[in-house]
């Protein structure tokens, strides 16, 4: 509910690694995103901090970033930001950020993609049931009144 939704860009700093477990697939990949600001003084383009996210993929999405992204791709990945800080060894602290993602694609400002439809796991076919006999019997003692021509109908009704 009061989660941080964050859309990064940036490029794919490690290969994906790809695991199977019984909660499903699952993937990640380091990202290093890097501020470019412009300086005035030298009239250029200059980087500015690198930062380093482990994004983390689950289900079909692990699946397709293990089979479409790879290191130094450009890239642009939304999801839930989590930051965690621990203490390791004596007085150190360490500090990690973490992007559970929803969608990893593609930076098309920077490159071109074709994108094509995974293939959906095909579904265990289901015994095909016989349509139900929707009408009505009719009881075979009674008179059908209403059928036949009219000149049977007159017929019936004629007593001599």
């Amino acid at each position: 509910m009061n989660e941080t939704i964050v859309c990064v860009v940036g490029n794919v700093a490690t290969q994906p690694v790809y695991r199977e477990s019984a909660a499903g697939p699952s993937a990640r990949f380091r990202l290093a995103v890097t501020a470019r600001y412009w300086d005035r003084e030298r009239s250029v383009w200059t980087d500015g901090h690198t930062n380093f996210f482990t994004v983390w993929a689950n289900r079909q999405l692990a699946v397709n970033v293990a089979a479409c992204v790879e290191v130094g791709q450009p890239v642009v990945v939304q999801g839930r930001l989590k930051v965690r800080t621990e203490v390791r060894g004596e007085q150190q602290q360490w500090a990690s950020a973490d992007i559970d993602a929803v969608a990893v694609g593609h930076d098309l400002a920077r490159g071109t993609a074709a994108f094509q439809r995974s293939a959906k796991p095909e579904a265990p076919p289901t015994a095909t049931r016989p349509e139900p006999n929707w009408e009505t019997p009719r009881p075979a003692d009674t008179p059908d009144e209403g059928s036949g021509t009219p000149q049977q109908a007159a017929e019936a009704v004629t007593v001599t």
